[in-house]
């Protein structure tokens, strides 16, 4: 069983925040993975529901700011409804997803975990005014 690190970066490579799960099988696909780093800090939310939200993707009536997502009511989240949310950010280019040192562009890509423990997730801001 492999241990993975999941680690949100800026675009320069600066680690932003980080966290580990253990026990995943040796190989599985990035949309897996995906799923994965969404339904743990759901359950960590939701183990402690707060006005803020530090996640993935943005939850439905939440405001991004800052430090995270600001909800307008403290409450649990739905985490596939936020994994299904993470995929479609995926498929419009809302962040990079990179194992190891390579560039995921397909989420059915298969990875081997005890070669690439360091899934990072780099998102990206639209440029404003064109």
């Amino acid at each position: 069983m492999a241990s993975v690190m999941f680690r949100d970066e800026t675009a320069t490579g600066r680690a932003l925040a980080e966290f580990s799960l253990p026990d995943l099988p040796d190989r599985t696909t990035a949309r897996e993975l995906v799923r994965l780093r969404v339904r743990e800090e759901v359950a960590r939310h939701n183990a402690s529901p707060a006005p803020y939200f530090r996640g993935l993707v943005t939850p439905t009536d939440a405001e991004a700011e800052l430090n995270g997502y600001r909800m307008r009511t403290a409450r649990t989240l739905d985490w596939e409804k936020q994994a299904d949310a993470a995929e479609a950010a995926f498929a419009r280019n809302g962040f990079l997803l990179l194992v190891g040192d390579r560039q995921i562009e397909d989420l059915d890509t298969e990875i081997d975990l005890t070669a690439d423990p360091v899934v990072s997730f780099v998102k990206l801001v639209p440029l404003v005014g064109g």
